[in-house]
């Protein structure tokens, strides 16, 4: 089962790249963050006709995340529980694969918040945010099940994920706090797919459009799948596809993968 994880930076504006990418790469799931549209404005009909279901937590303009699968979607869970008056459309759940116990994984699509500007109160939501997503990871640690939370966490794990650890110093993506965080959440038992079998530093998954950052490879890897031990014992390859960051209106982001064996 081949698992991706792509901030599209709008459904709508990178449709034809998203397309494209879908009939070349041939993922069995993915996980989509800023689609920047509510649920009805998702291009569901074009998606649906390359052999996908799909589920949908949109928000007008901001945010959104879904999962498309070609091998079964159920069980579909919106938002992340532990805070009833977070509106935001950051994160969706569900079952693919089969049932969970006989062939199935439970997935999440995360769009973790930025938390610019840091100190104040975005970056106080986002350190909140992570606490309802380390108790959300170890509840399904708790269940003995694979799982994989995949998404863009807007966390630059290490020195070694990002291009010039010196310019991005105070900001919210490498804050002391924000990696003290994401690794409470690998301490629970998860495992970094991508850097599990890929040991060469500065490999990255983001790109800002300003500086000509793209060109000269100045990027960060803030886009993650996390896997249960279940899971992780499944893994077979990784790797970031960078192709579609060189494409004509792409987003800032590229694709990252994993491949999972299917149960012994």
């Amino acid at each position: 089962m081949k698992i991706a994880t792509w901030n599209v930076n709008s459904v709508k504006a990178r449709l034809p790249n998203v397309l494209d990418w879908l009939r070349a790469a041939e993922p069995d799931v993915v996980l989509l963050q800023e689609i920047k549209t509510v649920d009805d404005g998702f291009p569901r009909l074009e998606i649906e006709e390359l052999g996908y279901e799909c589920a949908v937590h949109g928000q007008k303009s901001y945010n959104g995340v879904a999962i498309l699968s070609k091998v079964g979607l159920t069980d579909v869970a919106k938002g992340l529980p532990g805070d009833e008056s977070d509106e935001q459309a950051r994160y969706l759940e569900a079952t693919v694969g089969g049932k969970l116990g006989s062939g199935g994984v439970r997935v999440a699509t995360i769009y973790l918040p930025n938390g610019n500007p840091a100190p104040g109160d975005k970056y106080d939501y986002k350190l909140a945010w992570m606490k309802r997503l380390r108790e959300r990871a170890d509840m399904w640690i708790g269940e003995d099940v694979p799982v994989v939370l995949g998404g863009d966490y807007n966390v630059i794990p290490t020195d070694e994920d990002v291009h010039d650890p010196a310019a991005w110093e105070g900001d919210a993506l490498i804050r002391p706090d924000t990696r003290a965080a994401f690794r409470s959440i690998l301490w629970l038992g998860y495992t970094d797919a991508y850097r599990a079998l890929n040991t060469t530093p500065h490999k990255y998954s983001f790109w800002d459009y300003q500086g000509g950052a793209w060109q000269k490879d100045n990027g960060v890897r803030i886009d993650h799948l996390l896997l249960s031990p279940q899971a992780a014992d499944l893994l077979r390859e990784s790797g970031i596809d960078s192709g579609p960051r060189g494409k004509e209106k792409a987003s800032d982001h590229t694709p990252v993968w994993c491949v999972l064996a299917g149960p012994s």
